[in-house]
């Protein structure tokens, strides 16, 4: 059960993922007052004897059913727009990490570094060790400073793919002759993991994501051991 909880229900690693849970709470918020109150309208509707057949208009009610609404709207808007200008936001990344996708592995490279550069594929369960997750290791993890803007520079070699790791908030299409660009900034040190999201071929589901997040200064290390 411990297992299952941490590879489907991921805490979030990242301000954007903080948030995007902090903005699903709020629109469940909203969801549940609103089944309430129908649901207790529609109740008394169905065990009370009142009746009017004289009523012919009110345009206090009209009034209250059209503005009520339209605030809501607005109560979801807002944090929606805000968050979504948020996940584009980009100020001054400290690092550039280009992903190129393939059917069915993934390649990383470093731009900032000289010959930085690697492919991940998913670990044979032949090769895999006692503390590792069958089908969600990889060769080779991808590792990035942790409190550090990141840039995310993604396209495809051959054919769709997306890279997603639900940890950080981030979903990005890998689009061949495209480059697409994210961001992510890691809050704390750890692994966290994901998948390709996109239908990429007959082993889609076997071209997983392993993000090692680590200090600063082992990330530098581990840069010199490349």
């Amino acid at each position: 059960m411990v297992t299952w909880n941490m590879m489907m229900l991921q805490d979030a690693n990242s301000p954007i993922m903080e948030h995007m849970i902090t903005f699903h709470d709020h629109i469940i918020m909203i969801l549940t007052m609103i089944t309430v109150m129908i649901s207790y309208i529609m109740y008394t509707l169905t065990i009370n004897k009142l009746i009017n057949r004289l009523l012919l208009k009110g345009e206090m009610i009209e009034l209250m059913w059209t503005m009520l609404p339209a605030m809501i709207l607005v109560l979801i808007a807002l944090p929606s727009l805000r968050l979504l200008y948020m996940i584009d936001e980009i100020n001054n990344p400290l690092l550039t990490l280009k992903i190129v996708s393939h059917q069915w592995y993934w390649s990383y490279e470093y731009s900032d570094f000289l010959n930085v550069e690697f492919d991940s594929y998913m670990k044979p369960e032949s090769n895999m060790m006692n503390n590792e997750f069958r089908l969600l290791d990889v060769d080779n993890r991808t590792v990035l400073p942790m409190n550090s803007q990141i840039r995310l520079m993604i396209t495809s070699a051959d054919v769709l793919h997306s890279w997603a790791m639900p940890s950080l908030g981030v979903k990005i299409d890998a689009v061949p002759g495209r480059l697409n660009q994210g961001s992510i900034n890691i809050n704390r040190p750890g692994l966290m993991f994901g998948q390709c999201s996109e239908i990429c071929g007959a082993n889609h589901s076997f071209m997983p994501i392993v993000v090692e997040s680590v200090p600063l200064n082992k990330f530098m290390h581990w840069m010199k051991m490349m």
